[in-house]
């Protein structure tokens, strides 16, 4: 971190708020000692905030629908820094194809508004390593996937990678934007968010056995997920794409486990890790740039 960071004259905006990510986004900041505007989408989350701060000046709580730009605009006056992750509407909340377009739509909306806030010097927008890891070739490249490759939207649309898709169209919307008008941001390609409730609901999971069998199938840790967000702000250095995980699946045991994981009802019918073929998955993926990112980065 730069020495001339001074957190206590920064205020930053955390869209949406109510989310895992976003809660613990803002929980972390303002134990930092940032002044924080929590973006929730939805009536009624504003209890979940309640006590989170000690300070009262430190917190406020605005409602934004991000298919709203004036709602938007409203979260960002006064704001340096805004922290961006997608929570699909309450009224659509599994992924399918019509997706992309809300995903797309939203974040557009959100670049535009941040293009038009004076006072904001950086994004951080949270994307997916879905938006990096669907392609047709990816078997047979020669270098890991990093955050230099992009998910082939055909290829996810083909084979209803509707996450991916998604995520792959909206990021790229918005990095489009943000070179269009100027908005210095930094993308965070998260691997499965490891929760306390993940299921086998998550849309991420689509394909998870094609991700395995490819060794590019990674999870983050909800810890390092934030820290990661918060290292990429703060540090002037950073930029472009970071591929974010802190583990991958690719051993029988690590399968084994997140199928217990997914599965709790039906654990004691996960076969045993003897029971599967190969023991061993070669990773095909890198974390490098962020890793080198994160050396100096004190939580």
């Amino acid at each position: 971190m730069a020495p001339s960071f001074d957190i206590t004259s920064h205020t930053v905006c955390v869209m949406d708020a109510s989310g895992q990510l976003g809660f613990s986004l803002v929980q972390r900041l303002l134990q930092r000692g940032y002044t924080v505007h929590a973006s929730l989408q939805k009536y009624g989350e504003e209890d979940l905030l309640n006590g989170v701060s000690a300070d009262p000046n430190k917190l406020k709580i605005f409602r934004s629908d991000p298919f709203d730009y004036h709602s938007i605009t409203d979260a960002l006056k006064g704001c340096s820094g805004l922290f961006y992750s997608f929570e699909p509407p309450l009224d659509q909340s599994n992924y399918d194809e019509y997706m992309a377009d809300e995903e797309v739509r939203a974040a557009h909306n959100v670049l535009e508004a941040c293009a038009q806030t004076e006072t904001i010097d950086k994004v951080v927008f949270t994307s997916s390593a879905t938006a990096v890891v669907w392609r047709e070739d990816r078997k047979t490249m020669e270098p890991d996937l990093d955050e230099r490759h992009w998910s082939d939207v055909n290829f996810c649309r083909k084979f209803k990678l509707w996450h991916g898709m998604s995520k792959t169209m909206a990021e790229k919307t918005a990095w489009a934007l943000a070179m269009d008008r100027g908005v210095n941001m930094v993308s965070i390609n998260s691997g499965l968010l490891m929760t306390h409730d993940l299921s086998l609901k998550n849309p991420y999971l689509r394909g998870a056995a094609e991700m395995y069998e490819d060794g590019v199938f990674v999870t983050v840790d909800l810890g390092f997920l934030v820290d990661t967000h918060i290292c990429v702000y703060e540090d002037v250095s950073s930029y472009g794409r970071y591929l974010c995980f802190n583990h991958i699946i690719n051993s029988q045991d690590d399968a084994v486990q997140l199928a217990r994981k997914l599965t709790p009802a039906a654990s004691s019918s996960v076969p045993q890790s003897s029971d599967y073929g190969r023991s061993f998955i070669e990773q095909r993926i890198s974390n490098k740039k962020l890793n080198k990112l994160m050396v100096d980065f004190e939580a």
